[in-house]
């Protein structure tokens, strides 16, 4: 929290120019606009500022605390052709102007078909219907909503642009004077008297003025125009309180659709957890109940009607294909989980408000280079229990600790070639580069590599039973297997899907997203229908005697990426209508992209312990008691017939 004395100087600072009609930022002096005195100055940027292309700049606009008065800025020398061509397509493409001030973005209200709208910034110009001249915004009226602070013994923390600290009481009556609660424009556009204009100087006082209905009285964008700026300002007294000044920034709507997308996502649960008690905690109890009750003359008559789960116990562990890209990616996942669970965890407690720009995404990339080290772990594990040995783990670790970050670099790299090529201030500089591959390769890639050696000294998950040598023959099925494994993504998807769309909506329309808690039971509930779905489709694999059930319990909850992918195109041709240009899709395409891979990967981490646990099909007979409290009467039981430790070691 900031006070500020009557009278005293607060300048305005400016924002990359920012579109939903392009989604590509630009510098806010790429146009024609009034510069500072003192020059352009960079404000300091963190490193998720940078990625997300915020440019933060001082600008000329002063205020004065709680003095109204309307201001001459500069006027522009005569716009040339390549001034004219840049502000019409500015203008043309929706793009807003974005200032801060105290930390507050500006906020404007404007009404349509009778419902007020809320929109942060203010557009670069205007252009009329039924009409092809341009208009540029050279007036602007801001309110200043301001709290007066009288110094009292109430202790404050603040949480402002300078960071976080506690005023102590011989600090308080120094801090005595008025807080920035509010910060509102309303743009206009106004054709001033060159002449005039020309013998002002920058702060001079002028006149009020009043914003004109007239198209002939604003200023059209045109070669050889001189565009005079100015500004006014109101400073209101509010009975907004400082701790609660973003309230109106993050005004929740929709909050009963968050409601029922998660009432929604608890009757996907129920439905398939009574699946799963059907299948574990009836049919399999039923079999092996019914066996132990049976004489020894019984039981061999039995083993030779043996069908469905109980005639692959032999090949049930049998090394999957491709077993090195399974343990690289289910490494990854837990690294990803991991991530996005801490990082969500913080947000909802609060640690990560919108009002510290850039925080979010630099917590998640710290966050996931830190977590290397249980990515290095869990491939190396799980390679060693799949091959039986620790040898070529530091292949693994290696793979573990490049594979996805490699994927995002690539596709990053594609796209940051696009937005050089429009300088836009979304590009990634060179030095920004060189900053992420030593974060990478000086943090990410040590600790996934230590993981991965603490992996080899930890005790491999032990098969209980053994693996045939000659591999079982797979009875032709109905239909192909990987069919009902692309179609089980539409459960974990119908979960997610509502959530999904708030989230788009914040990341493409520039929108806040703070609903959090939302977001964290939202995605708990999506790891449950995950497991479930994955119990269920490698128990439905191994009825009909397919063994092969490493990669298909993994794309079973996996596949929903691919119904998040659609659905982002779905969301582009539908919602984005307004994005033009192919410069723009690709750049949609990318993001989404890279999206659906993590989303893959997120669903390694559920696939790990569930899948893995669900093909377990018999526990050593050493043990008195199986996963289903059925305490064996025969020691002689095959295993060919005991589906034991459901969720045992494998978890």
């Amino acid at each position: 929290m900031h006070t500020y004395a009557p009278g005293e100087e607060i300048y305005v600072k400016v924002n990359s120019l920012t579109s939903i009609d392009t989604e590509l930022p630009f510098s806010y002096y790429s146009l024609p606009y009034c510069r500072p005195l003192d020059g352009i100055k960079k404000s300091a940027e963190n490193l998720g500022e940078l990625l997300m292309g915020d440019q933060i700049d001082n600008s000329p606009y002063r205020f004065r605390m709680n003095i109204n008065e309307t201001i001459f800025l500069c006027i522009t020398s005569p716009l040339s052709e390549h001034e004219v061509k840049l502000l019409k397509q500015r203008t043309r493409d929706l793009y807003q102007v974005n200032m801060i001030l105290d930390n507050l973005p500006a906020m404007r209200y404007a009404n349509q078909n009778g419902v007020n709208i809320q929109w942060t910034g203010f557009p670069v110009g205007y252009t009329p219907p039924n009409s092809n001249d341009d208009y540029i915004i050279n007036h602007l009226k801001f309110r200043v909503l301001i709290h007066e602070y009288e110094g009292s013994g109430v202790q404050i923390i603040g949480t402002g642009e300078e960071g976080m600290g506690v005023i102590s009481e011989t600090d308080k009556q120094k801090t005595s004077g008025y807080e920035i609660v509010g910060f509102e424009v309303v743009p206009c556009s106004i054709k001033h008297d060159p002449e005039v204009m020309s013998k002002l100087h920058m702060y001079d006082n002028m006149s009020s003025i009043n914003c004109p209905s007239e198209l002939d009285k604003s200023q059209p964008i045109r070669e050889q125009e001189r565009v005079a700026f100015t500004y006014e300002v109101e400073f209101v007294k509010s009975h907004i309180r400082w701790p609660s000044r973003w309230d109106a920034y993050l005004k929740m709507e929709g909050s009963r659709v968050h409601w029922f997308s998660i009432l929604n996502s608890l009757m996907v649960i129920l439905f398939l957890a009574g699946i799963v008690f059907v299948i574990f905690l009836r049919t399999v109890r039923r079999d092996l109940t019914r066996y132990e009750d049976l004489d020894k003359e019984a039981q061999a008559q039995m083993n030779e009607e043996l069908s469905g789960w109980k005639l692959v116990v032999g090949d049930v562990f049998r090394e999957p294909d491709h077993s090195k890209l399974l343990c690289v990616m289910v490494g990854d996942g837990v690294q990803i989980t991991g991530m996005a669970v801490v990082t969500i965890i913080f947000a909802a407690l609060g640690f990560m408000s919108p009002a510290s720009r850039g925080m979010l995404l630099t917590a998640m990339i710290i966050v996931y280079l830190f977590l290397g080290i249980f990515a290095g772990y869990a491939g190396v594990r799980l390679w060693r229990t799949i091959k039986g040995s620790s040898e070529g783990w530091r292949s693994v670790a290696w793979w573990v600790a490049c594979f996805f970050p490699g994927v995002v670099f690539i596709v990053l790299t594609v796209l940051n070639f696009l937005l050089w090529g429009s300088r836009s201030t979304g590009a990634i500089p060179i030095s920004l580069y060189f900053v992420l591959l030593s974060l990478w390769f000086c943090i990410s890639v040590p600790l996934t590599l230590f993981g991965g050696f603490l992996g080899t000294r930890a005790e491999p998950i032990q098969y209980p039973v053994r693996t045939n040598q000659i591999p079982r023959e797979i009875p032709a099925g109905k239909y192909p297997s990987w069919l009902l494994v692309l179609g089980a993504g539409t459960l974990p998807f119908g979960t997610l899907f509502i959530e999904l769309f708030f989230i788009l909506s914040s990341i493409w329309l520039g929108r806040f997203y703070y609903v959090f808690g939302f977001l964290f039971i939202v995605l708990s509930l999506l790891v449950i229908v995950c497991a479930e779905v994955s119990v269920v489709l490698t128990y439905m694999h191994l009825c009909v005697e397919d063994w092969r059930w490493w990669w298909k319990a993994f794309f079973a909850s996996g596949s929903v990426a691919v119904y998040v992918f659609l659905y982002s195109i779905n969301y582009l041709v539908f919602d984005l209508q307004s994005l033009s240009g192919p410069v723009s899709a690709i750049l949609y395409l990318g993001y989404s992209l890279i999206m659906a891979v993590a989303i893959i990967y997120f669903m390694a981490f559920v696939y790990g312990p569930v899948g893995h646990a669900t093909a377990i099909p018999c526990t050593s007979h050493t043990t008195e008691r199986n996963s289903f409290g059925v305490k064996p009467k025969s020691k002689s039981m095959p295993e060919e017939y005991c589906l034991g430790k459901v969720f045992g070691e494998g978890g």
